[in-house]
């Protein structure tokens, strides 16, 4: 073998769309989103929501079969929305256009909200037939009453989620 010297001299090529996703790589942070209805209504989900799953947890739930599928609805969703809450709050949707977010949202919003309201549903069903003592009755009627309130929000998440979508021309 032969010791070629070599050239210090770096070759590289860049595409147009490659660089312009280098320069805008800083997330940016949307203070007034959590001002808008529908960051309100992420913050009310989240909060409420992780009140559901907390109640819930703070009890002997799983001699009831029926809160296992709670608890799963209920932290499955929480998860979920605050990762949204992140997306949303440091515009990283904006990053990825190559995502339809306008469809992904009300995808996720309208999922978010019959799954909810069967799991509220089967939770104020079983309030009653999982009855342990008063402190797990009163922990199991507060987060179905909570879980109702949190389908309530993702309701209305999904009026805002079709709003978009409808607006981005995808309705159409």
């Amino acid at each position: 073998m032969e010791d070629c010297p070599r050239s210090p001299t770096v070759t590289t090529i860049t595409s147009s769309s490659c660089s312009e996703d280098l320069v805008s790589s800083a997330l940016q942070y949307d203070k007034d989103f959590i001002k808008t209805i529908p960051g309100i209504l992420i913050f009310l989900e989240i909060v409420l929501g992780l009140l559901v799953w907390t109640l819930i947890a703070g009890t002997e739930y799983f001699r009831v079969s029926a809160f296992g599928w709670v608890m799963f609805v209920a932290v499955f969703y929480w998860v979920l929305t605050v990762f949204f809450l992140i997306l949303y709050l440091t515009m990283a949707y904006t990053r990825i256009p190559q995502v339809p977010w306008a469809t992904v949202g009300l995808f996720f919003n309208s999922s978010a909200f019959i799954l909810y309201f069967i799991s509220a549903v089967v939770n104020a069903v079983s309030v009653s037939h999982g009855f342990q003592g008063k402190h797990e009755y009163n922990r199991w009627a507060a987060s179905s009453f909570l879980a109702f309130m949190v389908t309530l929000c993702y309701a209305g998440s999904v009026y805002f989620s079709f709003q978009s979508w409808r607006s981005q021309g995808q309705g159409a």
